[in-house]
């Protein structure tokens, strides 16, 4: 490929990650509206976690299909899956056909965030420009991210949520047609190798069964849950046991004996389930405690996309001075400053400080994930690149997809332990209203206060479990940075050695 198709493919490939971030922080600002027009408080947790869900399950598959049939063309695939989805989306008439419309394109959105970091890996194979490339790539997504709470947030105020959806259509089809055109998909990076169906089904079934399980916790029998418990036990037991006997399969269980790698997924999950309660429930602090519109609700957003693209810009200068996991330790921290602001904030906080806490948040996101991403490339052996590169977005995605589930959880108790607590005076339907501006007005004046509060329980139960989450990170980060003093020591005697020799 040219210089200048490379530098095509690379916007195409830019597209796709604005799209995505488009999609994660408009759906954020237009929750609290979606939610008053269609009833769906409860089912709050299904609207995000059903996406990621669909994006963990099919992020490992897509990076197969882009052996066998070409990163090309499993690209425009994933690009038209995510498509139709938002389109489906834009038309969604209730909550039901707009999970199941989530659930489409969180599987094409599985092919379209990952599988560009597997041609990043082949079109810049030097690691430093690679990591330059994921500058731009953080740039491109936090562009994305403070366009969409404005222009999600200006669409939701005057002609409605449905909208912020149909953004996505024109955005995927541009990508897909300049890779159409300009990139040339190497074939030494194809496989002849059988495809591990009963792999990707078992893991497909374990997978939907467990987040199913854990979304009916509290709200349907024991009975229930543990028959989706039991077939996710058994279908992912099958899992582990058919992959060691696959000659290729999906998950291999070499990426797991590998030390390094295990490390740095491990980080990933932790990192982004916790900030994940951040990315969710920032706007809706904003809108239901502070009373502001779905504009000012979606611009808690803004602060973290331009500090996002500073940390993960300031990661290559900084590996001139620090090694990998004190970078990564950096970045830890802010993330947890993030936290603690949140976890003391009261019900009456002034605006500001959720700013601040955003700002904190995108500069600690975008340091670990660019070091972090590089660090997964290296770690693995060449042949490993792609699947350790899928299986770390596997691992972010259930992170996230369990944690949707669980934050889901844990609003809906404190939700209806202060419903409950109310005697009748406040119901289900009036806490539906009061995180959006629009409705808000037609709640009894005196009761808004109280259940300000009720909302605001389950907020900060939600962030005080994220910043438990980024403790566990830190203290993992520690215990490598010990484990990367000694490696390096041993090259440095290895060096002395040889040299001696």
């Amino acid at each position: 490929m040219s210089k200048r198709n490379v530098f095509i493919v690379t916007c195409a490939l830019l597209l796709s990650n604005a799209m995505s971030g488009l999609d994660n922080t408009i759906v954020n600002t237009a929750l609290p509206a979606i939610i008053a027009d269609l009833h769906g408080l409860e089912l709050m947790g299904w609207i995000v976690a059903i996406f990621l869900l669909g994006t963990a399950v099919s992020t490992p598959l897509w990076s197969k299909l882009g052996q066998h049939i070409g990163n090309k063309q499993a690209y425009q695939l994933a690009a038209l899956f995510f498509v139709v989805g938002s389109f489906l989306q834009g038309i969604a008439p209730n909550m039901v056909f707009l999970i199941i419309s989530r659930a489409i394109a969180g599987i094409g959105n599985g092919g379209v965030v990952s599988l560009p970091y597997i041609i990043y890996a082949h079109l810049y194979e030097n690691p430093r420009k690679r990591m330059q490339v994921l500058g731009f790539v953080s740039a491109s997504y936090s562009m994305a991210t403070i366009i969409g709470p404005l222009v999600g947030g200006a669409i939701v105020d005057t002609v409605g949520w449905h909208w912020v959806f149909l953004l996505n259509v024109p955005v995927g089809l541009i990508s897909a047609v300049l890779v159409q055109f300009f990139y040339k998909s190497n074939p030494k990076y194809r496989t002849d190798s059988p495809v591990d169906y009963l792999g990707a089904t078992l893991m497909t079934f374990g997978l939907i069964s467990l987040l199913v399980a854990i979304e009916l916790i509290g709200s349907a029998s024991l009975m229930m849950i543990g028959g989706f418990l039991i077939v996710a036990a058994i279908c992912l037991t099958i899992l582990m046991r058919v992959e060691g006997r696959c000659a290729d399969p999906i998950i291999p269980a070499r990426l797991l004996k590998n030390r390094s790698l295990v490390i740095d997924f491990g980080l990933f999950m932790i990192i982004w389930a916790a900030f994940l309660g951040f990315l969710i429930y920032a706007p809706m602090w904003a809108q239901g405690l502070l009373g502001t519109s779905a504009l000012v609700g979606g611009a808690t957003q803004i602060p973290s996309s331009f500090t996002n693209f500073g940390g993960s810009s300031s990661v290559a200068p900084l590996r001139r001075v620090l090694t990998p996991q004190r970078v990564i330790g950096l970045g830890i921290i802010t993330l947890t400053i993030t936290f603690i602001l949140m976890v003391v904030m009261g019900v009456h906080t002034p605006y500001w400080i959720l700013v601040l806490a955003g700002a904190f948040e995108g500069f600690g996101n975008g340091m670990c994930f660019n070091e972090l991403q590089v660090k997964v490339q290296q770690d693995a052996e060449p042949e490993d690149v792609p699947i350790a590169t899928s299986f770390s977005f596997l691992i972010r995605m259930l992170s996230q997809t369990f944690m949707a589930s669980i934050f889901g959880l844990i609003m809906n108790n404190a939700l209806r332990a202060g419903v409950t607590a109310s005697h009748g005076q406040i119901t289900m339907k009036m806490m539906n209203k009061l995180s959006d501006a629009a409705s808000v007005s037609s709640l009894p004046s005196h009761l808004i206060p109280q259940m300000r509060v009720i909302l605001h329980n389950g907020l900060h139960n939600i962030m005080l479990v994220s910043l438990v989450l980024m403790v566990i990170a830190f203290v993992i980060n520690i215990w490598a940075q010990g484990l990367e003093r000694k490696k390096y020591a041993a090259a440095a005697r290895a060096a002395e050695a040889s040299k001696a020799a």
